[in-house]
């Protein structure tokens, strides 16, 4: 992603490059790093365990950070929220960057509430670190919002395998599928009498997350909060 995100930026003739920020370094070290590049957007796409570190860092040195990690903790995501508000400073954290799947998860909400009966599927490549994907926990609240409270299922269903049925969310499951030759990809399958509806994207390259980034980036500059999903950008 860090690749992809590189030849974005010097394809594009509104953006520069600064250069990259090695947040392994010491506390002192990044600060110098920072102050050497003067970077306006910090662009993230590390791992689950970093990220929040990485956020609490850009904060401190008062750069837009641009996130596609997931993992954070709900609060997490509130501690950082208030603290950017405070902070008057902008930031975007977006599960995923695919402007396909953002209309998925729109699609989603707006089939959820006239058809609430649903299930998620979501498959992922085997290095991924976090199950379920930031995308589905991000579509299972979008589609959480917009349908009535329902519980799903016989009540007498019985797992014969532990996680059989998935994990569940607000009365509905959940799946995560980990292979090698995937990138991501996510299906949210709804059914009612007599009728099924399916809708699924598929990111079959790294390649079709970069004009959501490129988006981010240019709207972050405008922000003066954290805004948690690139469904607030599209209209």
């Amino acid at each position: 992603m860090g690749q992809e995100v590189v030849k974005m930026l010097e394809a594009d003739e509104q953006l520069v490059y600064a250069g990259p920020i090695d947040t392994r370094k010491s506390e002192q070290e990044i600060a110098y790093q920072f102050a050497e590049l003067k970077p306006d957007v910090m662009v993230d796409f590390t791992t689950p365990h970093d990220v929040y570190r990485n956020m609490e860092l850009s904060l401190a040195h008062g750069v837009r950070p641009v996130v596609g990690t997931t993992g954070l903790s709900a609060a997490q995501l509130q501690d950082l929220t208030e603290r950017f508000k405070a902070a008057g400073l902008g930031a975007i954290l977006a599960p995923n960057f695919a402007i396909g799947a953002i209309l998925c998860m729109k699609f989603a909400a707006m089939a959820a509430k006239y058809m609430p009966h649903v299930e998620i599927i979501e498959l992922h490549h085997d290095r991924k670190l976090d199950a379920p994907s930031g995308t589905a926990l991000k579509t299972a609240e979008l589609i959480s919002q917009a349908r009535e409270h329902i519980v799903q299922g016989h009540p007498d269903e019985k797992e014969l395998i532990p996680g059989a049925r998935g994990s569940e969310y607000d009365g509905f499951r959940i799946h995560s599928v980990r292979l090698p030759g995937m990138v991501a990809h996510q299906e949210v399958l709804f059914g009612a009498v007599g009728q099924t509806l399916s809708i699924r994207h598929d990111s079959i390259s790294r390649e079709s997350f970069m004009p959501g980034v490129n988006m981010a980036i240019k709207a972050v500059m405008n922000l003066d909060h954290l805004v948690y999903g690139l469904e607030h950008l599209i209209d």
